[in-house]
C-alpha cells in the first residue's frame, strides 16, 4: 500500500476517496433533493405528473434499495470484484442512471434511471468506506480521524448537490438538475482514475481470495436463501390477498413486510441455531433493539426529501431578500449542520467520558429519538399556522433540520460504533449488513408515511407529523427506560 502522506497527514489515497465520496454524494443528494418533486410535477410542466401517493412510495422503494443492495454489492466485491473495481463500476452504474433521468419525456426510462443509481449506488457506498478502513492497517485513533475526515466529504458533497442540483432543476429545467448530478458522478469517476495509484493494493483484489481469508460458500448460500425467501414471501402474500403488488404502494408494502419477516427470521435463527454463548445471546438481543430503533429513527429523519420537500414546495414562506429558495435547496441545511456538530459531538463525549458521565449507548439511542420527535413538534407547530390560512416561514423547517441534525449525531455514529462491538466476532459482517436493512425499512417508511401528504387538503399535516412524533418520541423514552435492562445485556462494552 502507498504509505506517502497528502491529505492532512493521512495517506494520499484518503484524498482520492474523499473526493470520490463527495461527487458520488453530490450526485446521490442533489437527485435525491428534486426526486419527488419532479414526480408530482404535472406532465404539462415537464413532470411525471403521478400522485403523491404514487410518488412517495417510488421515493420510498428507491431510497430502500439503495441500502438493500449495499448487501449484494460488499459481496460482489469481497468474492469477485474487488473493492477498487467496485466503486470504479458502481460509478459508471451511477453515471448512467443520472444520464437515462436526464433523457425526458419517458416514464420508463426514467424509472430505468432510477434502477441504475440503486444499484450503482448499492456497489460503490459500503465498498468505498471499507477502502478506507483498509488505508490504516495499524487502526487506533489516526483511522477514526481519517473516517472523520471522509465523513465531512460525505456532507460537503451533499450540502452542495442540493443547492446546485435544485437551482439547474426548479428554476431552470428538471433535466438539467438530473444531467448536473451526472456531472457530479462523472467528475468523481474521473479524480478516482486519475488518482487511482494511491490506493496501492488496497482493495484491489478480492478478500475472499486473499491468504488470509480463504474463500468460503457460506455468504453465497446465505444470499440464495434470502433471495429465496424473499420471492416466496411476496407470492405467498400477494396470493392470500394481503398485499397488492400491482401498484407502487403495494410494492412498498410488500418489500416492507419481507424486510421485517426475514429481518425476524434471521435474528431467530441466529438466537437459537448460531452456536451464541448466552453472553452473545444478550448482545444480539441488544442489536435487535438498535435496528428497530435505527428503522424508526431514519423513518422520520428521510422525511426530508419527501413530506419536508413537499411541505417546503406547496406551503412555506421561500422569500428570501426577494428571491424565492428552490424548495430541495432547504435540505442543504441538514448537511450544514452535520457539518458543525459533529466535531462538537465528538468533544462533548470524550469531555463527559473523562469525568464518567459519558451516556450509555441506549441513552444516546433515546435521546436522539427523543431529538428527532422535537424536530416533528416544530414542524406540526408550522403545519398549524398553515391550517391557519397563513404560510410559515422557512426558519420552521430550519430549525427542524438542526433538531435532526443533532439528534443523528447521537444515533448514526454510535450505532455504527456499537454494532462492531456488540457482534459476535463470526457475525460481524451479518450484523452490518442488518444495521443498513433497518436505514432501508426506514426509508421505505419514510416514503409510505409521506403519501399520506395531501397538498390540496393541509387540515390532514399536522395530525401527519403528530403521528411521527408519538411512535420516535415513544421509542425514545423506552430506549431510555430499558437502559438498565440494555446495558446489563451489553456486558463490558461500552
Amino acid at each position: 500500500m502507498n504509505e506517502s502522506r497528502g491529505f492532512f497527514g493521512h495517506p494520499a489515497g484518503l484524498s482520492t476517496l474523499f473526493f470520490t465520496e463527495m461527487w458520488e454524494r453530490f450526485s446521490y443528494y442533489g437527485m435525491r433533493a428534486i426526486l419527488i418533486l419532479f414526480m408530482t410535477t404535472p406532465a404539462a410542466a415537464d413532470g411525471l405528473g403521478l400522485s403523491v401517493e404514487e410518488s412517495a412510495a417510488i421515493y420510498g422503494l428507491y431510497t430502500a434499495a439503495v441500502y438493500l443492495l449495499t448487501l449484494p454489492g460488499g459481496w460482489l466485491a469481497d468474492n469477485i470484484l474487488g473493492q477498487q473495481k467496485a466503486i470504479w463500476y458502481g460509478g459508471l452504474c451511477i453515471l448512467l442512471g443520472h444520464a437515462l433521468l436526464a433523457i425526458p419525456g419517458s416514464k420508463e426510462v426514467f424509472f430505468a434511471g432510477l434502477a441504475c443509481v440503486a444499484a450503482g449506488t448499492g456497489l460503490l457506498k459500503p465498498n468505498i468506506s471499507t477502502l478506507v478502513g483498509d488505508l490504516y492497517p495499524e487502526g487506533g485513533a489516526r483511522r477514526d480521524a481519517g473516517f472523520y475526515l471522509f465523513y465531512m466529504g460525505i456532507n460537503i458533497g451533499s450540502f452542495l448537490g442540493q443547492i446546485a442540483v435544485s437551482f439547474a432543476a426548479e428554476k431552470v429545467n428538471w433535466h438539467l438538475g438530473f444531467g448536473l448530478a451526472a456531472v457530479g458522478m462523472l467528475l468523481g469517476l474521473i479524480q478516482f482514475r486519475l488518482r487511482n495509484k494511491t490506493l496501492g493494493e488496497a482493495g484491489a483484489k478480492p478478500k475472499a481470495r486473499s491468504a488470509e481469508a480463504p474463500a468460503s460458500t457460506a455468504s453465497t448460500k446465505t444470499l440464495l436463501v434470502f433471495l429465496v425467501l424473499v420471492v416466496v414471501l411476496v407470492a405467498v402474500l400477494h396470493l392470500t390477498g394481503i398485499i397488492d403488488i400491482s401498484t407502487a404502494r403495494g410494492i412498498a408494502e410488500a418489500v416492507g413486510a419481507v424486510i421485517v419477516s426475514v429481518t425476524l427470521l434471521y435474528f431467530l435463527y441466529i438466537l437459537a441455531a448460531g452456536g451464541l454463548t448466552p453472553e452473545e445471546r444478550k448482545r444480539v438481543l441488544v442489536i435487535f433493539a438498535l435496528f428497530i430503533g435505527a428503522a424508526l429513527f431514519w423513518a422520520g429523519y428521510e422525511q426530508h426529501g419527501s413530506s419536508f420537500n413537499l411541505f417546503a414546495r406547496d406551503y412555506a414562506d421561500r422569500i428570501v431578500l426577494g428571491y424565492e429558495l428552490p424548495a430541495g435547496s432547504l435540505q442543504s441545511f441538514s448537511p450544514m449542520f452535520v457539518i458543525i456538530l459533529a466535531p462538537l459531538f465528538a468533544s462533548l463525549w470524550i469531555r463527559l467520558a473523562a469525568r464518567n458521565l459519558n451516556p450509555s449507548m441506549p441513552v444516546k439511542f433515546g435521546l436522539g429519538l427523543i431529538t428527532l420527535a422535537l424536530g416533528f413538534v416544530v414542524m406540526y407547530f408550522a403545519a398549524l399556522v398553515v391550517t391557519s390560512g397563513q404560510k410559515p416561514n422557512i426558519t420552521w423547517l430550519i430549525f427542524s433540520y438542526f433538531l435532526h441534525a443533532a439528534g443523528e449525531m447521537a444515533v448514526s455514529p454510535v450505532g455504527l460504533s456499537s454494532v462492531t462491538k456488540l457482534s459476535p466476532p463470526r457475525y460481524v459482517g451479518q450484523m452490518m449488513g442488518i444495521w443498513f436493512v433497518g436505514a432501508a425499512l426506514g426509508n421505505l417508511l419514510a416514503g409510505l408515511f409521506a403519501g399520506g401528504f395531501d397538498p390540496h387538503n393541509p387540515s390532514e399535516v399536522p395530525g401527519l407529523f403528530l403521528s411521527v412524533i408519538t411512535f420516535t418520541g415513544t421509542a425514545g423514552i423506552l430506549f431510555i427506560l430499558l437502559n438498565p435492562i440494555l446495558k446489563k445485556w451489553m456486558g463490558s462494552v461500552q
